[in-house]
């Protein structure tokens, strides 16, 4: 048999004002652990479409074990041997972890599902897995790493030569990852074929053998992992070569202008207390469930706190619903970028105004020519990939989606801009934009706090770090001391003692 299980050759795909792929080239070996990496728009989620018969191409081929192949449908696809999990793990969270494995392809026998049989073949397909739940738990009671493994005995129960991986890590904790590397790295061993996508370096530098770069709908090359260096990978994404990733500004520091003391949420969090000063970005950080996102969700009135005082410049204030935060000068970027962040049926740029559709609106009728100017001009500022400022949310990938998030914070006078997450799912150009985005904030007043679980962005980007544990805060770093270790420490300082007086 040929070396060479799946190859494409010329593949194009257009879209109605929009060419997605551009005769596009990739070869997959057996038992290979092949890396696609690009900027958001560069053509990589259209590429697995057509690979798993989402999408047909309009020009070239699909070589699957030396014969040309036609994928009219997933399911066509699916009976190939191709199987894709998906960053969104597209489960039925109400049935159970057998019948999420099954669905589709149940043991039936004499129009009877045999139940007993597919619980065994379920645990046998697990056990090599190491998990540590049932398969009669409800899918919806899983975590998402766990998840993502079901939906790796999915794939296994099909008899997958071929596993696509999209964005596998974006949401697990390191130790997640890690674990993820391990059964991705047992599934090539047992000559598996597997294709990741992913933003992050590390993914590809720890699993993959060979990664290959997409740019603007266009196949740039294929590299041997071991022989391309970040920046030359970097380079080949976005084209340009990026010198400083983390453009930190030396903004000169002013007087405080947010400060929380003993906040607390009871079953959440208690005894926080925080300040950021005028010009100055605080990181957020911990361990994922550490409580972060819901001690910055209290404070833009998400949530209500229970305990606690809440002062901006330097005066107590009452904060008791998002309208009231954006009153007070105080903007939240969410990590949920989809259900929280945007309307998805909406247009980009109506999306990007929401926040200050007063300033173009006379009476109860918005001045659209002035609206539409305002938000293609911070589109264009963000880099966001579109046809126009009408087109749907829901058309843009996750990066782009990400991109019109933060233009959304550009449009409305703010004191403090809370950013959760605000590069999770983005490329290396996009991570640029709006690094470079929150350094010009910065140099025009604005204070920034970061919740971040990627350590670069917290040590390159933020003066003063502050560290959580289990809904505590466990301490403050300044911008000189911090490293990854000293965070990790405080992050796991809980934990760690406990084991020790155990």
């Amino acid at each position: 048999m040929s070396e060479i299980l799946l190859e494409l050759k010329g593949i194009t795909k257009t879209f109605p004002g929009v060419k997605a792929l551009d005769k596009v080239h990739f070869q997959l070996r057996r038992g290979e652990i092949h890396a696609i990496m690009g900027e958001n728009g560069a053509g990589k989620s259209t590429f697995i479409k057509v690979i798993t018969g989402v999408h047909m191409p309009d020009e070239g081929e699909i070589i699957l074990n030396g014969k040309k192949v036609v994928f009219r449908s997933p399911l066509a696809a699916q009976r190939e041997g191709i199987a894709a999990i998906y960053q969104n793990v597209t489960s039925y969270p109400d049935l159970s972890v057998t019948e999420n494995i099954f669905i589709g392809h149940e043991k039936v026998e004499r129009g009877i599902i045999q139940w007993k049989k597919m619980h065994k073949a379920a645990e046998e397909l697990l056990r090599p897995l190491n998990v540590d739940f049932q398969p009669a738990a409800l899918m919806g009671t899983l975590s998402v790493a766990q998840q993502q493994i079901v939906e790796i005995a999915k794939a296994l129960s099909m008899n997958a030569q071929i596993i696509i991986m999209d964005e596998p890590t974006a949401a697990l904790t390191n130790s997640e990852s890690e674990e993820l590397y391990r059964i991705t790295e047992r599934l090539r061993d047992e000559g598996k074929s597997i294709i990741i996508i992913s933003h992050r370096l590390e993914d590809m530098y720890c699993l993959a053998s060979r990664v290959t770069v997409f740019r603007d709908a266009n196949y740039i090359g294929t590299y041997q992992v071991s022989e391309i260096t970040p920046p030359e990978l970097i380079k080949a994404m976005v084209g340009r070569e990026i010198n400083d990733l983390f453009p930190k500004p030396k903004a000169k520091i002013g007087n405080e202008v947010f400060r929380v003391e003993s906040l607390g949420r009871t079953g959440y969090f208690k005894d926080i207390s925080l300040s950021i000063k005028q010009r100055e970005i605080v990181g957020l950080t911990g361990l994922v469930g550490s409580g972060r996102t819901e001690v910055v969700q209290t404070i833009f009135g998400v949530e209500p706190y229970d305990t606690g005082t809440v002062y901006l410049d330097g005066k107590a204030v009452e904060i008791h619903s998002p309208q009231d935060a954006m009153k007070l000068g105080i903007g939240l970027l969410t990590e949920d970028r989809q259900n929280q962040g945007l309307i998805l049926d909406w247009g980009i740029g109506r999306n990007v105004t929401l926040p200050a559709l007063a300033k173009y609106a006379r009476g109860k009728i918005t001045k659209d020519p002035i609206e539409n100017m305002a938000a293609k001009a911070l589109c264009e500022q963000m880099g966001v990939k579109a046809q126009s400022v009408f087109d749907k949310a829901s058309s843009l990938s996750g990066g782009n989606q990400q991109k019109v998030v933060v233009a959304k914070a550009l449009t409305s006078e703010l004191k403090l801009l809370i950013m959760d997450e605000p590069t999770k799912g983005v490329d290396v150009g996009a991570k640029a934009a709006i690094y470079e985005v929150i350094s010009d904030l910065i140099m025009k007043g604005m204070s920034i706090l970061i919740i971040s679980s990627e350590m670069p962005e917290i040590l390159g980007m933020c003066d003063r770090i502050y560290v959580m544990h289990d809904g505590r805060l466990m301490g403050e770093l300044d911008r000189e001391e911090a490293t990854q270790e000293r965070i990790l420490e405080l992050a796991m300082l809980k934990k760690t003692a406990l084991a020790v007086e155990g």
